[in-house]
């Protein structure tokens, strides 16, 4: 799930930025660039903690601009197929509901849910089941298990499944309100 990384990124810096702040306006870029990104090799880099190694600049050739092999740590969040997640429901449709995992978004179609679960549809659209016992609308939080995974270049999208035991609804706010 979450991982501290060592990765490497050549960081291109304008002349403006050199002086006695240099280190800190890479350090600046590289966070404002690599936080938030996604890598389908690595997965979701969450936070930069720290750099290992900035080393010696280049001039690119025809600019003015310098680049830097940076080298640095991160946290990284990397779902892994058979991975069991707390998600919150954000969308509930005809064939199942999609939830997010933080950065993360899953679908679970209605195929990969315990039987007897119904789609009702209506202002707030819910599967519920047979003895209404369980209601799953947005804003509920599921545990779920990733049964499937596709990584592109700047993607990653799971499919999920609650048909197991101990999988589910966790909380329905509409329970506890």
């Amino acid at each position: 799930m979450f991982f501290h990384m060592v990765l490497e990124r050549n960081m291109q810096l304008h002349p403006r930025f050199f002086g006695r702040s240099l280190r800190e306006n890479l350090v600046s870029k590289l966070i404002k660039d690599v936080e938030g990104t996604i890598s389908g090799r690595h997965g979701f880099v969450v936070a930069v903690t720290g750099v290992e190694n900035i080393g010696k600049g280049l001039i690119r050739d025809g600019t003015s601009f310098v680049t830097y092999p940076v080298k640095y740590r991160c946290v990284v969040f990397r779902p892994f197929k058979g991975e069991v997640l707390e998600a919150v429901v954000t969308r509930v449709v005809q064939n199942g509901f999609f939830a997010e995992a933080g950065p993360l978004q899953i679908f679970v179609s209605d195929y990969c849910m315990p039987d007897g679960m119904e789609y009702q549809a209506g202002d707030m659209p819910k599967y519920t089941s047979s003895d209404g016992s369980v209601r799953i609308q947005k804003e509920c939080e599921v545990l779920l298990k990733i049964i499937g995974m596709r990584f592109d270049g700047t993607e990653i999208s799971c499919v999920g499944s609650i048909n197991e035991e101990f999988l589910g609804l966790i909380i329905d706010p509409a329970a506890v309100a």
